[in-house]
């Protein structure tokens, strides 16, 4: 397409000053950029969930299950942009995760939360009176990536919270710091112990004795003297603050009055069972975990912090020391490092090839433009606010390779014009008239092809999004450098350069000529073999492609090792513990270990954005490993998967890596659903023996299936109400004392201290003596339980996973020796017969990455008309030909031969990264068609025969064509060996260097064929 009138890079010849004070401009503002550019790990990912927590003391989990989680359940499904309710219910407590669709933008997630909230209240008035909740907490996402372990030698849990309570002060006033959580701190109780049996002989109710210490401890008005100028306030003073005014406190019973310590007896300590707790090293300790602002800088942040905290460490007493566990700033920093490491060692490439194959001087005009570019993109990066992290820089890696495409074309043009006989200005200035818009329509033709990862309304999407905007920015400033500065740079720099013909060095050039015009003569002369092989080719890679392993996301390339430690529902916090302990010793034995922290009745906090929190659990702990080395972690982990089955055979544990991109949990999963609990949990069980058939599959286990001891009272009513008795009474008296009763406050500061009242350990600790506990009677009597009640032993769910309201059970494993996709899909077929015979209203549902993979891949073809659009509109705006465009069209799948190639030769596996540069490999390559055809037609129009047309078109184009080609494939390298990019950048590597060839042998041929260019015309 020729373009007459205003000219760009004639415009900027004739203004050398203005355009070199425009480079300088732009390296400066890129190198201002640079160093403003935030740095992560990873890109920002919205976690879509909010939770909310009910508790019904008392209740069984199928009582509260259906009372309570099934009617917030039903409301929450009316919430705009929901796509799942699932929830953790067991006995008396419950945690309900609404998950929004992955489709949410950020800008409707506070609206969704907010119907959450309201549509809950609507319908609170219609849940059990003495239910605890709900709490909302839409904050779940949250990443705590500092966390710091305080030890304390000598020194108990009140001290620590004091220490760490300044503690968290200090920190909050750090600039970008979010959140500080206090972790592993045991609430301090004061407890009030008495026996029953001894109160029963004293004709004592437990009941006189707590409202006796309620009535001493009250905060009541006392009223205000108001006096002729001022008013004077009454105090009371009576309040307990310690053990000993507990202990003296009056009880006055039938007219005798006592101490309270002459029958019970008062101690102070914490939290009895503990709720959770945190160890370092098999050391227990206590902790602060802080989160950044969004948006903040974590590199700037990372010192700060180290500075607060070097402070608070010299202001402690000694025997406190402060050490930092989880240090996402020194990740991030190694992190991004060594991604720039590659991004240099890709440029030095780039700027080699360049140098190499054009020369010098022409390679410096070349190599001059790729800083050029850089800059302008780090400064629209910077103003678009898109940091530094692992997806951007893999962007800009791809975006080395295709940015000096232009520039190459743009100096390669000048250069022929000049053996031509042309002077400089001219020859420059041609680079617009000729090949601005081909190089443009190329230009937008490549970025198209990342249009659907830019806009793909997913969590993968947003995970990768950055793919599309850096290189898509990086890709129109080369185009504006190509025009504007690569013609000045060229005219100042490019050597002197004769015509053809004047020295030997145009006998080189024609017989490199004639050898490779004969050699596109002859495929063009046999158009039917070339298209036929081609085609031949192109059905055989999509069959290989079939072979080659498939995956979602790879393991993070992050050192740390989780285990789960999971002991059997219904088990107490001591019992966990303990098994905790055990595991500990296992690790401290081991050499490549180097540090390890514990959660015990609960998960780590989130210190990675794809570590998925384990909810408050008493049977569960956490566990996460260090290695001495990066190195090791691999071998380390495969070790502790295959010892600790066998050193703890008793109890559930999984090791496991942390995951890249969205939150998959277990790689293989598939979930049962149905109304009927027990027939979920026996379908499940064939599914999990169905499963453990597959040779590829490790620890095949049910996400819930035990039932727990429980006891059951039979209360004889009739009895019970001769006795002046009920089921509330009897209900709140073994309440108090089994677990213990909450009697009143201690104000101590800013702490309020529970005092908490309850039967002596031995009483309460035997459930063989359960029927001896007393009942104290309307009448004064006191009657041991069993004279009301039966006593009977019964099993109950101890732990129930609900989605959608319906009762659901997932048969989760994990992967050894094969990829996940593709070991679900083999136990997907093994599973047919028993989905067949499912009974109506049961399902099995395939979770795990088979489920992620699939929205991830619905998400990028719900935009793949949109980039298909694209692409035409750019085509025919060069072509301004359908039958052009769609001949254009036909080249863009041929790429699928290099990459089944490519990828079969590697046996690198095929994931969703993979298929985004797949999805982009077919731009590249019909930018590359779309500029021989139009050097073909333009060929034509200046009055070469056709078939003469495309032979010099295309050998005119093989050294542009090769340069660019080449300069991409090469910077790939750096890319190989990431866990990340790798399989891309093979396939890219693969595609391109197959589709070079292509467009040089095959586009000639279909290009003859298409339009039946004869020989002799």
């Amino acid at each position: 397409m020729r373009r007459e009138g205003f000219n760009l890079s004639a415009w900027g010849l004739r203004h050398g000053a203005l355009v070199a004070f425009a480079m300088l401009l732009s390296l400066m503002l890129g190198a201002l950029a640079y160093f403003q550019l935030g740095r992560a790990e990873d890109p920002n990912l919205t976690i879509k969930v909010m939770t909310i927590d009910v508790a019904w003391p008392g209740a069984t989990t199928r009582d509260l299950e259906q009372q309570v989680v099934e009617k917030i359940s039903r409301t929450l499904q009316e919430v705009p942009s929901f796509d799942y309710v699932q929830s953790y219910v067991r006995p008396g407590q419950a945690t309900i995760f609404l998950v929004l669709h992955d489709s949410t933008r950020k800008a409707q997630i506070e609206e969704s939360w907010y119907q959450a909230r309201k549509r809950v209240g609507d319908i609170r008035h219609t849940l059990p009176e003495d239910i605890q909740g709900p709490f909302f907490n839409d904050d779940f996402g949250d990443t705590f990536g500092s966390i710091y372990a305080f030890h304390a030698d000598g020194f108990d849990d009140v001290r620590m919270k004091q220490v760490l309570l300044a503690a968290r002060e200090r920190v909050l006033e750090v600039p970008d710091v979010s959140k500080v959580l206090v972790l592993g701190v045991q609430e301090p109780r004061f407890f009030v112990e008495f026996s029953h049996a001894r109160l029963a002989q004293l004709g004592i109710a437990p009941m006189q004795l707590l409202d006796s210490l309620r009535r001493q401890n009250t905060v009541e008005p006392a009223g205000v003297v108001e006096g002729a100028r001022a008013r004077i306030h009454i105090r009371v003073d009576g309040a307990v603050k310690s053990v000993h005014d507990i202990e003296n406190t009056p009880v006055e019973i039938s007219g005798r009055t006592f101490r309270l310590g002459d029958v019970a007896r008062v101690t102070r300590g914490f939290i009895d069972p503990p709720q959770m707790s945190m160890r370092r090293n098999g050391e227990r300790v206590t902790g602060l975990a802080v989160s950044m602002v969004e948006g903040g800088d974590i590199l700037r942040l990372g010192p700060r912090l180290d500075a607060v905290v070097d402070q608070m460490q010299k202001m402690l007493p000694a025997g406190i020391t402060i050490e930092k566990i989880v240090d996402q700033p020194t990740l991030v920093e190694r992190s991004v490092n060594e991604f720039l490491s590659h991004f240099v060692l890709a440029l030095g490439i780039v700027l080699g090839v360049s140098l190499l194959a054009l020369g010098l001087r022409t390679g410096v005009v070349v190599a001059l433009s790729v800083p050029l570019v850089l800059s302008i993109t780090f400064f629209i990066m910077w103003r678009m606010g898109i940091n530094l992290q692992r997806i951007s820089l893999g962007a800009l890696i791809i975006a080395l390779g295709l940015l000096v495409d232009d520039a190459i074309i743009a100096v390669e043009m000048m250069q022929v014009k000049m053996e031509e006989g042309w002077n400089r200005f001219k020859a420059a200035s041609f680079a617009w008239t000729s090949t601005a818009f081909p190089m443009l329509t190329g230009t937008l033709i490549t970025a198209a092809g990342f249009v659907p990862v830019g806009f793909a309304q997913s969590s993968t999407g947003e995970f990768t999004g950055a793919i599309f905007w850096v290189v898509t920015i990086s890709l129109l400033v080369s185009w504006v450098v190509a025009v504007l500065f690569t013609p000045y740079l060229g005219v100042k720099l490019l050597p002197e350069i004769k015509p053809h013909g004047s020295d030997g060095h145009g006998d080189v050039h024609q017989r490199f000529h004639q050898w490779f015009s004969g050699k596109i003569g002859w495929c063009v002369a046999h158009r039917k073999t070339v298209l036929a092989a081609t085609a031949a080719a192109f059905v055989l890679s999509l069959v290989a492609i079939q072979f080659v392993p498939q995956q979602f996301f790879p393991d993070s390339p992050r050192e740390e090792i989780l285990i789960d430690v999971q002991l059997e529902e219904g088990a107490s916090y001591t019992a966990t513990l303990a098994e905790t302990e055990r595991v500990e010793q296992l690790l401290r034995r081991d050499a490549r270990v180097r540090d390890f922290t514990a959660y015990v009745g609960s998960g780590s906090p989130r210190f990675y954005l794809s570590l998925d929190p384990e909810t408050p659990k008493l049977n569960y702990a956490q566990l996460i490993v260090y290695p001495h080395e990066l190195k090791q972690a691999s071998a380390l982990a495969a070790d502790l998967r295959d010892r600790l089955p066998r050193a703890f055979p008793h109890i559930r544990t999984r090791v496991y890596r942390l995951e890249l991109g969205p939150t998959v949990g277990y790689p293989v999963q598939f979930r049962v659903r149905g109304a009927d609990p027990d027939t979920v949990r026996a379908i499940a069980a064939r599914v999990r023996d169905r499963m453990r058939r597959h040779p590829n599959v490790r620890d095949v286990n049910l996400q819930w299936h035990e039932r727990t001891k429980a006891l059951r009272l039979m209360v004889d009513q009739d009895r019970a109400r001769a006795l002046g008795l009920n089921t509330q009474e009897i209900s709140r008296t073994l309440q108090t004392l089994l677990s213990g009763a909450i009697v009143t406050q201690v104000r101590e500061g800013t702490e309020l201290i529970d005092v908490v009242a309850r039967a002596v350990e031995t009483e309460r600790l035997d459930a063989q003596k359960l029927g001896e506990l007393t009942i104290r009677t309307a009448h004064g009597r006191s009657v041991p339980l069993s004279q009301v009640a039966i006593i009977e032993p019964v099993i109950e769910e101890g732990g129930l996973w609900v989605r959608n309201r319906l009762p659901s059970l997932s048969v989760r494993a994990d992967v050894q020796g094969a990829q996940a996709p593709d070991v679900s899909r083999q136990i997907e077929s093994m599973l047919q017969d028993i989905r067949d015979g499912l009974p109506v209203g049961y399902r099995i549902d395939t979770g795990g990455t088979i489920e992620e993979s699939v929205k991830a891949d619905a998400s990028i073809q719900a935009v793949m008309p949109v980039m298909l659009l694209l692409w035409a509109t750019f085509l025919m705006i060069q072509l301004q030909s359908f039958s052009r465009m769609f001949m254009v069209v036909l080249t863009a799948p041929l790429g699928m031969i290099g990459v089944s190639l490519a990828l079969l030769l590697t046996q690198v596996p095929f994931g969703f990264i993979a298929t985004l540069g797949v999805i982009a490999l077919a731009g590249m390559i019909m930018r590359n068609s779309v500029i021989l055809v139009d050097q073909i037609d333009r060929n034509i129009a200046v009055g070469e025969p056709r078939w003469q047309a495309i032979v010099n078109a295309t050998v005119r184009r093989t050294r542009p064509v090769v340069l660019t080609a080449l300069a991409a494939i090469l910077a790939m390298i750096p890319l190989i060996f990431s866990a990340l990019w790798g399989p891309m950048a093979i396939a890219i590597m693969g595609g391109l260097a197959v589709a070079t060839l292509l467009t040089l042998f095959f586009v000639p041929a279909l290009y003859a064929a298409w339009f039946r260019v004869k020989r002799n015309e």
